[in-house]
């Protein structure tokens, strides 16, 4: 583990460690704080019209604040802002304390705050990561950020029940004080000077960016395809496999999806990030398509499952903090994060337009659609370039081999001189 931190690290901070703390610190107290706010808004004690609009206003704030947080970066410093941002978070996770015992308007004033102290920073944060990490180490330092606030989701939601919604409210507060302090106290720094200097990149160029479009297309298919198929599920399994297959995937997916993390952070690393990202696609693809021709058969249920799992990890690590990263560079890394994450945020937002839509669509049907389109989001990314320069694929390959001739010729050399011991 100690010797995957230091290859991760960005020179100059691999003998302290800093870098990656940093980094670390940073991503994993705004994920948590993310997450344990959806937790609380789910727990507020009012009608599930009411929460659902109320998530939708934190989501939208989010995803304008994110897009204004990525304008703002280039005038008052990544820095500066990620101060702001994480102050802000203090002050707007200590409303939510008076939120039960107030009328809906503050509630909504109070999510749109939360959907700021979010969204403002976000992709600083992000494009922090990408500067104090190299392409080469990205994906498994990106992996085990990942992978540890994937695994406190659930302790962090039993300690927020137990809590209550004032006790949660306060813990959250809390919870971006103490990551403000950390963030503080492991002194941050500006992001490295690149020796070639870019011009600034508008977000109409962006758009234009054809490897960027390439990766965002399947991108936005993967999450609008995701939330359909969540939500035709959701009715569905109330007649097959029944309502214990949905509480087996609300414990069981996490898991999966842990595991997929690491080893789609490691694999991006070592065969590329769109071998991989094509290996998500296909795999769900296969999922949705054996549950349409055998929706009855308990098994193709439980490989949904699994495959679901392991694809969403893979996809999320990859597409939420590695690609983005690797296609921009010190300057515009917060717009690609902005407009690249957009769909993420987007999706929780798609269920109020596409619910209706799903009482017009069979389950079966709905899922041999979704393998349909899922395969045909696979065609962009034929298309689109490999982030991850050839040469550092070849030099890890290279290193590989001579890792284990190194390993086979003491192997052989313990041998020999047991033999002549002998």
């Amino acid at each position: 583990m100690r010797r995957m931190l230091k290859q991760g690290l960005p020179e100059g901070a691999v003998t302290s460690g800093r870098g990656f703390c940093l980094v670390f610190a940073l991503l994993f107290n705004a994920f948590t704080w993310f997450y344990m706010t959806l937790v609380l808004i789910g727990n507020l004690p009012a009608s599930l019209g009411l929460v659902s609009t109320f998530r939708s206003i934190f989501y939208i704030a989010t995803i304008g604040s994110s897009i204004a947080g990525a304008l703002l970066a280039e005038k008052v410093g990544r820095v500066h802002l990620i101060y702001f941002w994480m102050i802000l978070g203090v002050f707007s996770s200590s409303f939510l304390t008076y939120a039960p015992n107030m009328a809906a308007g503050y509630h909504s004033l109070v999510f749109l705050m939360l959907g700021i102290s979010f969204g403002l920073g976000m992709p600083s944060s992000l494009a922090y990561l990408a500067d104090h990490t190299v392409i080469e180490n990205r994906g498994r330092v990106s992996s085990l950020i990942f992978l540890a606030v994937n695994l406190s989701a659930v302790p962090l939601a039993i300690l927020l029940m137990t809590l209550g919604f004032a006790g949660g409210a306060t813990m959250l507060a809390l919870w971006r004080v103490v990551g403000f302090g950390v963030f503080l106290m492991l002194r941050p720094s500006p992001p490295r000077p690149e020796k070639k200097v870019t011009k600034p990149v508008s977000f109409t160029i962006l758009l234009q960016d054809r490897r960027f479009v390439l990766y965002l297309v399947p991108w936005l298919m993967f999450n609008l395809i995701d939330i359909l198929e969540k939500s035709v599920l959701e009715g569905y399994s109330n007649t097959f496999p029944g309502p214990e297959f949905s509480q087996i995937v609300a414990r069981a997916e996490p898991v999966i999806a842990s595991f997929s993390i690491l080893i789609g952070g490691l694999l991006a690393d070592r065969v590329g990030r769109k071998r991989v990202v094509i290996y998500g696609f296909v795999s769900l693809g296969v999922a949705y398509a054996i549950i349409g021709m055998a929706p009855t058969f308990l098994i193709a249920w439980y490989l949904y499952l699994v495959i679901d799992g392991l694809a969403a990890g893979i996809l999320w690590i990859i597409f939420i903090l590695i690609l983005w990263g690797d296609l921009s560079h010190n300057g515009c890394r917060e717009k690609y994060y902005a407009i690249g994450n957009l769909p993420f945020f987007a999706s929780s937002i798609f269920p109020l337009f596409i619910l209706p839509m799903t009482e017009l669509v069979p389950p079966t049907a709905a899922f041999s659609l979704a393998s349909f389109f899922l395969f045909l989001a696979v065609l962009p990314l034929m298309y689109a370039p490999e982030t991850l320069p050839e040469s550092k694929v070849e030099l890890r390959r290279l290193k590989g081999y001579a890792e284990e001739a190194k390993k086979l010729t003491e192997k052989h050399r313990n041998v020999a001189l047991k033999q002549g011991s002998g």
